[in-house]
């Protein structure tokens, strides 16, 4: 169990350091081009004002694209928010604040930029399918991205992204609007290119590969926070069999939910915010055997 959150850990911390080598590399290279570290510094200072403003109002963003209803005490829906606070009891963590979204689609996400300003909302479709052993281990997994602090990581990435986008189309619009190293060094420049147009591809791999090492690490965290890795696992087998979209789709929170929203298609996997939920449970079941 404990060599399975370190491996993810580990992996994640990897993939990072790959990620800033790739804008590193190109902040070098458009430097390098234009003689000029104008261009890298604008671009990480807008793109960190971009990220911490997201990084504060992310939360806000995803009740409303969602559609949530707060639960305000115990009696809005008791079996929801008493397995929330047994859950927040348990790990020592604040209650955060529960949430419902009218969905027949089961699924359930968790926001929040620390465990004192945190989110949990599942889906009716979730509570009407779930026994209350596999809801506990789907809010545990919710509440393993809030102690996992996964929201600021997902904003870092965030960040490293929109950092890459903006670097890749100023060098671009520089090249065909005019610069003064555009005829100096033709094959550097192509090389330039290339590597703008390719860079936005590969930033937008990363970042999806660091979604689903961090689901991996939620299903590790929540399991070891029950102690019963096989609930979750029959709660993700349960969302696998009775998945469907859901109604308020929106791709730019669905790294949020347990399960994906968007339910891609072969071709599109290569760029899904979750690994199949056939590993996951691989991997819960191999966790079982430690206890």
């Amino acid at each position: 169990m404990y060599r399975a959150i370190a491996r993810n850990k580990r992996n994640t911390v990897f993939i990072i350091l790959f990620f800033l080598a790739i804008i590193g590399g190109l902040g070098w290279l458009a430097a390098w081009v234009y003689q000029d570290l104008t261009i890298v510094i604008v671009t990480v200072v807008v793109a960190s004002a971009y990220a911490l403003f997201q990084y504060f109002t992310a939360d806000r963003q995803a009740i409303a694209m969602s559609g949530a209803v707060q639960l305000h005490s115990k009696a809005d829906h008791p079996r929801l928010w008493r397995t929330v606070e047994n859950l927040s009891i348990t790990t020592g963590t604040p209650m955060p604040k529960v949430y419902v979204i009218s969905d027949p689609a089961p699924n359930a996400f968790a926001t929040g930029r620390d465990p004192e300003h945190a989110v949990v909302a599942a889906t009716t479709g979730l509570l009407d399918i779930m026994d209350d052993a596999e809801l506990e281990g789907v809010m545990a997994h919710e509440l393993g991205h809030v102690r996992n602090y996964d929201i600021r990581l997902s904003m870092i990435v965030f960040g490293l992204v929109v950092a890459i986008g903006f670097i890749s189309d100023m060098f671009l619009r520089m090249t065909f609007f005019g610069g003064r190293n555009n005829n100096q060094n033709p094959v550097m420049l192509i090389v330039g290119l290339v590597a703008m147009l390719i860079a936005p591809l590969v930033a937008s791999l990363v970042q999806l590969a660091v979604s689903r090492q961090r689901e991996y690490l939620a299903d590790a965290t929540g399991a070891m926070t029950t102690r019963h890795p096989d609930a979750l696992a029959k709660a993700l087998e349960k969302l696998e069999a009775y998945g469907r979209p859901m109604r308020r789709q929106n791709s730019s929170m669905a790294h949020l939910w347990i399960a994906d929203p968007l339910k891609p298609g072969v071709i599109d996997r290569l760029f899904a915010t979750h690994p199949p939920i056939a590993d996951r449970v691989k991997r819960l079941e191999q966790m079982g055997g430690a206890f």
